[in-house]
Protein backbone atom coordinates (compact mmCIF):
# COMPACT_ATOMS: atom_id res chain seq x y z
CA UNK A 1 0.00 0.00 0.00
CA UNK A 2 1.21 3.74 -1.24
CA UNK A 3 1.20 5.42 2.38
CA UNK A 4 1.91 8.56 0.82
CA UNK A 5 -0.15 11.43 0.87
CA UNK A 6 -0.38 14.36 -1.48
CA UNK A 7 0.60 17.66 0.39
CA UNK A 8 -1.96 20.21 0.38
CA UNK A 9 -0.66 24.09 -0.51
CA UNK A 10 -0.04 25.98 2.68
CA UNK A 11 -3.24 28.23 2.91
CA UNK A 12 -1.07 31.28 3.37
CA UNK A 13 0.69 30.17 0.61
CA UNK A 14 -2.53 30.52 -1.37
CA UNK A 15 -2.99 33.77 -0.18
CA UNK A 16 -0.12 34.75 -0.90
CA UNK A 17 -0.37 33.93 -4.67
CA UNK A 18 -3.72 34.91 -5.04
CA UNK A 19 -2.43 38.41 -3.65
CA UNK A 20 0.56 38.67 -6.19
CA UNK A 21 -1.98 37.67 -9.12
CA UNK A 22 -4.61 40.15 -8.04
CA UNK A 23 -1.50 43.19 -8.12
CA UNK A 24 -0.54 41.77 -11.59
CA UNK A 25 -3.53 42.03 -13.29
CA UNK A 26 -4.26 45.34 -12.28
CA UNK A 27 -0.23 46.39 -13.15
CA UNK A 28 -0.48 44.94 -16.74
CA UNK A 29 -3.72 47.43 -17.58
CA UNK A 30 -1.03 49.84 -16.92
CA UNK A 31 2.14 48.73 -17.46
CA UNK A 32 1.26 46.15 -19.93
CA UNK A 33 1.18 42.40 -19.74
CA UNK A 34 4.86 42.09 -21.81
CA UNK A 35 5.89 45.09 -19.01
CA UNK A 36 5.05 42.17 -16.76
CA UNK A 37 8.64 40.27 -14.77
CA UNK A 38 9.35 38.69 -12.00
CA UNK A 39 11.48 41.52 -10.66
CA UNK A 40 9.32 44.58 -11.82
CA UNK A 41 6.15 42.80 -9.71
CA UNK A 42 8.59 42.03 -6.99
CA UNK A 43 9.47 45.44 -6.54
CA UNK A 44 5.68 46.88 -7.30
CA UNK A 45 4.81 45.13 -4.30
CA UNK A 46 7.67 44.76 -2.16
CA UNK A 47 8.60 40.95 -2.91
CA UNK A 48 11.63 39.28 -3.02
CA UNK A 49 12.54 37.91 -6.37
CA UNK A 50 13.36 34.82 -4.95
CA UNK A 51 9.51 34.87 -3.24
CA UNK A 52 8.04 35.58 -6.76
CA UNK A 53 10.18 32.59 -8.17
CA UNK A 54 8.64 30.26 -5.32
CA UNK A 55 5.27 31.01 -7.54
CA UNK A 56 6.14 31.62 -10.64
CA UNK A 57 8.77 29.67 -12.66
CA UNK A 58 9.00 31.88 -15.66
CA UNK A 59 7.23 35.49 -17.37
CA UNK A 60 5.16 33.62 -19.36
CA UNK A 61 3.84 31.33 -16.36
CA UNK A 62 3.25 34.62 -14.21
CA UNK A 63 1.44 35.97 -17.64
CA UNK A 64 -0.96 33.37 -17.77
CA UNK A 65 -1.89 32.94 -14.45
CA UNK A 66 -2.27 36.79 -14.57
CA UNK A 67 -4.65 36.59 -17.54
CA UNK A 68 -6.36 33.52 -15.53
CA UNK A 69 -7.12 35.64 -12.59
CA UNK A 70 -8.34 38.69 -14.85
CA UNK A 71 -10.65 36.65 -16.39
CA UNK A 72 -11.72 35.68 -12.92
CA UNK A 73 -12.26 38.85 -11.66
CA UNK A 74 -14.05 40.27 -14.90
CA UNK A 75 -16.15 37.01 -14.79
CA UNK A 76 -17.30 37.79 -11.30
CA UNK A 77 -18.08 41.09 -12.03
CA UNK A 78 -19.38 41.30 -15.08
CA UNK A 79 -20.61 37.90 -16.40
CA UNK A 80 -22.03 36.76 -13.87
CA UNK A 81 -24.21 39.56 -12.53
CA UNK A 82 -25.34 40.37 -16.16
CA UNK A 83 -25.98 36.93 -16.82
CA UNK A 84 -28.32 36.65 -13.74
CA UNK A 85 -31.06 38.60 -16.22
CA UNK A 86 -33.25 37.04 -17.94
CA UNK A 87 -32.28 35.89 -21.02
CA UNK A 88 -32.91 38.39 -23.94
CA UNK A 89 -32.59 41.75 -24.09
CA UNK A 90 -33.17 42.35 -20.16
CA UNK A 91 -29.58 40.07 -19.98
CA UNK A 92 -28.02 42.14 -22.85
CA UNK A 93 -28.57 45.19 -21.36
CA UNK A 94 -27.54 43.87 -18.48
CA UNK A 95 -24.27 42.40 -19.73
CA UNK A 96 -23.19 45.96 -21.23
CA UNK A 97 -24.53 47.92 -17.80
CA UNK A 98 -22.08 45.52 -15.84
CA UNK A 99 -19.04 45.78 -18.13
CA UNK A 100 -19.39 49.81 -18.22
CA UNK A 101 -20.15 49.64 -14.10
CA UNK A 102 -16.66 47.70 -13.67
CA UNK A 103 -15.01 50.56 -15.75
CA UNK A 104 -16.59 53.20 -13.62
CA UNK A 105 -15.85 50.89 -10.23
CA UNK A 106 -12.40 51.01 -11.17
CA UNK A 107 -12.24 47.38 -10.98
CA UNK A 108 -8.86 47.49 -13.22
CA UNK A 109 -6.94 50.78 -12.82
CA UNK A 110 -6.05 50.75 -16.59
CA UNK A 111 -9.71 50.12 -17.58
CA UNK A 112 -11.01 46.72 -18.93
CA UNK A 113 -8.49 44.43 -19.00
CA UNK A 114 -8.89 42.19 -21.94
CA UNK A 115 -9.27 45.22 -24.10
CA UNK A 116 -5.82 46.73 -22.30
CA UNK A 117 -3.64 43.36 -23.20
CA UNK A 118 -5.70 42.42 -26.09
CA UNK A 119 -4.19 45.84 -28.53
CA UNK A 120 -1.17 45.27 -27.21
CA UNK A 121 -0.21 41.00 -28.01
CA UNK A 122 -2.57 41.31 -31.06
CA UNK A 123 0.96 40.57 -33.63
CA UNK A 124 2.06 38.75 -30.98
CA UNK A 125 1.61 34.59 -31.50
CA UNK A 126 2.11 32.57 -28.80
CA UNK A 127 0.14 31.71 -25.29
CA UNK A 128 -0.19 34.45 -24.09
CA UNK A 129 -2.60 35.98 -27.28
CA UNK A 130 -3.96 32.31 -27.69
CA UNK A 131 -5.23 32.82 -24.01
CA UNK A 132 -6.40 36.24 -24.24
CA UNK A 133 -8.34 35.27 -27.62
CA UNK A 134 -10.13 32.40 -26.39
CA UNK A 135 -11.31 35.00 -23.35
CA UNK A 136 -12.69 37.46 -25.18
CA UNK A 137 -14.10 34.67 -28.12
CA UNK A 138 -15.97 33.73 -24.93
CA UNK A 139 -17.42 37.44 -23.85
CA UNK A 140 -18.31 38.01 -27.51
CA UNK A 141 -20.21 34.82 -27.90
CA UNK A 142 -21.90 35.42 -24.82
CA UNK A 143 -22.73 38.70 -26.50
CA UNK A 144 -23.73 37.18 -29.54
CA UNK A 145 -25.89 34.29 -27.96
CA UNK A 146 -28.11 36.96 -26.27
CA UNK A 147 -28.44 38.86 -28.87
CA UNK A 148 -29.92 35.65 -30.61
CA UNK A 149 -32.30 35.18 -27.85
CA UNK A 150 -33.78 38.38 -27.89
CA UNK A 151 -34.46 37.82 -31.38
CA UNK A 152 -35.98 34.69 -30.82
CA UNK A 153 -38.41 36.13 -28.18
CA UNK A 154 -39.27 38.92 -30.51
CA UNK A 155 -37.90 41.93 -28.50
CA UNK A 156 -35.03 42.29 -31.54
CA UNK A 157 -36.04 42.72 -35.14
CA UNK A 158 -34.87 38.63 -36.16
CA UNK A 159 -34.45 39.84 -39.43
CA UNK A 160 -31.29 42.01 -38.13
CA UNK A 161 -27.90 40.39 -38.40
CA UNK A 162 -26.80 39.33 -35.19
CA UNK A 163 -23.00 39.01 -35.70
CA UNK A 164 -23.44 42.49 -36.72
CA UNK A 165 -25.63 43.30 -34.10
CA UNK A 166 -22.86 41.98 -31.56
CA UNK A 167 -19.86 43.70 -33.53
CA UNK A 168 -21.27 46.89 -32.67
CA UNK A 169 -22.84 46.39 -29.36
CA UNK A 170 -18.59 45.38 -28.47
CA UNK A 171 -17.71 48.63 -30.16
CA UNK A 172 -19.62 50.55 -28.18
CA UNK A 173 -18.43 49.22 -24.89
CA UNK A 174 -14.46 48.85 -26.66
CA UNK A 175 -14.99 53.08 -27.47
CA UNK A 176 -16.45 53.62 -24.08
CA UNK A 177 -13.58 51.88 -22.50
CA UNK A 178 -11.03 53.42 -24.05
CA UNK A 179 -12.80 56.70 -23.78
CA UNK A 180 -13.13 56.28 -20.09
CA UNK A 181 -9.56 55.85 -19.61
CA UNK A 182 -8.29 59.12 -21.24
CA UNK A 183 -11.33 61.13 -19.49
CA UNK A 184 -13.21 58.90 -16.62
CA UNK A 185 -16.10 61.39 -16.83
CA UNK A 186 -19.95 59.44 -16.53
CA UNK A 187 -20.84 61.24 -19.68
CA UNK A 188 -18.56 58.90 -21.91
CA UNK A 189 -20.29 55.64 -20.06
CA UNK A 190 -23.87 57.45 -20.82
CA UNK A 191 -22.70 58.15 -24.75
CA UNK A 192 -22.06 54.46 -24.66
CA UNK A 193 -26.02 53.32 -23.05
CA UNK A 194 -27.42 56.12 -25.80
CA UNK A 195 -25.57 54.79 -28.31
CA UNK A 196 -26.53 51.09 -27.29
CA UNK A 197 -30.19 51.91 -26.98
CA UNK A 198 -30.38 52.93 -30.40
CA UNK A 199 -29.35 49.51 -31.48
CA UNK A 200 -31.80 47.20 -29.04
CA UNK A 201 -33.90 49.93 -27.74
CA UNK A 202 -34.25 50.94 -24.55
CA UNK A 203 -33.61 48.90 -21.08
CA UNK A 204 -36.62 47.01 -19.76
CA UNK A 205 -37.96 49.17 -16.87
CA UNK A 206 -36.46 47.15 -13.31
Amino acid sequence: MNTQTTRKPRSDGLRSRHAILDASARLATVEGINGLSIGGLADHIGMSKSGLYAHFKSKEELQLATIDTAADLFNVEVVEPGVAAPPGRARLWALSNEFLAHLERGVFPGGCFFASVAAEIDTRPGRVRDRIVEFIEGWVGELFQTVKDAQAAGEIDPADDAEQLTFEIDAMLLMANAAYVLSPSPEVLERARRGIERLIGPAPAR
